[in-house]
């Protein structure tokens, strides 16, 4: 700084030099961009709200149906289960049972409607449940395993004021932070055998089911009936009674459904895969008609090749059966039949004595 002070002009001078060598670097870089085409622009820094619309964190929706950027192409490997048309329609009949039963029920008007139904992992529901709430555990008898039914807290108050007379068109008092009380938890119990009733109601045409219920917790990790990393069906049922109602969320791990996959899969009621009644019929009644071919053998013997090659027209081969022995029918290489050789109307013909035994298939030891 001194120096620079004490002579100016040493420093204009290097202020002159360094201009002259931006200028030389200007045209140089031009020249090579002219040469190689048209100039690159430089590389732009992506601010916060690009870089969380890219990675799907932004405002947006957080249903897996609207999500967008990086986070639906890491997420599209872990949700790619099978659609099971059947448990749609499945849960269409649930819908429009539970609609009569929870009338019948709560002696008030009650409307019951599907959200939507998604494949998700175990792990992932558990941590996206809405405390506080009320998560019961069922088994399925037949399959023996396990589903979960979640109340929210809406529909667990909702069912208390409708049960203990409470007027309507006042709102459904919520009180968050303490634990539910036993009347509570006993009238959602008896909302929880309606719902487990009216599903296996909803499997009959498909299948006998029997949905019992096991317990009632309000913690989500004493309700792990499944591995987390396992892949689950979610219904979200809505349930409008009148000004007041709420949801419930019913879980069935794919483990679960495994006994009647099958019947899932198909595009409706009674569809048989592979298979084809029609053309069973035809082809029995064919098979009924085919001809076959049955050889009578006589006997048996080994031949040298040079005795084979040695035959001439004239030369006997003479047979180790003697008259009145029994002969051996076959169809191709299967032994059928055993008979005796015979004459009838100055034809040759054979009596079937006994059928003889199928060969049985070697077993793997």
């Amino acid at each position: 700084m001194s120096g620079a002070q004490d002579e100016p002009g040493a420093a204009a001078s290097d202020d002159d030099l360094a201009a002259a060598w931006g200028a030389d670097l200007e045209a140089e870089d031009g020249e090579g961009a002219a040469a190689a085409g048209p100039a690159v622009p430089t590389q732009r820094v992506l601010n916060q709200a690009e870089i969380d619309s890219l990675l799907g964190f932004d405002d947006g929706p957080a249903g897996g149906e609207h999500r967008t950027g990086m986070q639906r192409i890491i997420s599209s490997g872990l949700v790619s289960y099978e659609r099971l048309p059947m448990l749609e329609i499945v849960f269409d009949r649930l819908v429009r049972i539970m609609s009569t039963s929870l009338r019948n029920f709560t002696s008030d008007n009650v409307e019951v409607g599907i959200d939507n139904i998604l494949s998700l992992r175990f792990g992932d529901y558990l941590n996206s449940i809405p405390l506080p709430a009320m998560l019961a555990v069922f088994k399925a008898e037949e399959w023996d395993n396990y589903g979960l039914m979640v109340v929210d807290s809406a529909m667990i108050y909702s069912i208390v004021d409708v049960l203990l007379g409470g007027r309507r068109g006042t709102a459904a008092m919520r009180i968050e932070g303490r634990p539910y009380t036993t009347i509570e938890r006993t009238l959602v119990e008896r909302l929880i055998h309606v719902v487990l009733a009216d599903l296996s109601v909803s499997f009959d045409p498909l299948c006998p089911v029997t949905f019992r219920f096991e317990r009632l917790e309000v913690n989500p990790r004493f309700a792990t009936i499944s591995r987390l990393s396992n892949a689950a069906v979610l219904a979200r049922l809505r349930v409008d009674m009148e000004d007041r109602g709420g949801k419930l969320e019913l879980l069935l791990p794919y483990a679960t459904l495994e006994p009647v996959r099958e019947l899932l899969l198909q595009q409706f009621m009674g569809e048989k895969f592979g298979r084809d009644s029609i053309w069973e019929t035809h082809l029995a009644e064919e098979l009924w008609n085919t001809d076959i071919d049955l050889d009578v053998v006589l006997d048996e013997q080994v031949m040298r090749l040079s005795d084979v090659m040695a035959l001439k027209p004239g030369s006997q081969i003479v047979l180790n059966a003697s008259v009145g022995a029994s002969v051996v029918l076959r169809c191709g290489a299967m032994a059928m039949f055993e008979g005796k050789v015979g004459r009838r109307k100055n034809r040759v013909a054979v009596r079937i004595e006994r059928e003889l035994p199928r060969p049985q298939p070697a077993t793997e030891r």
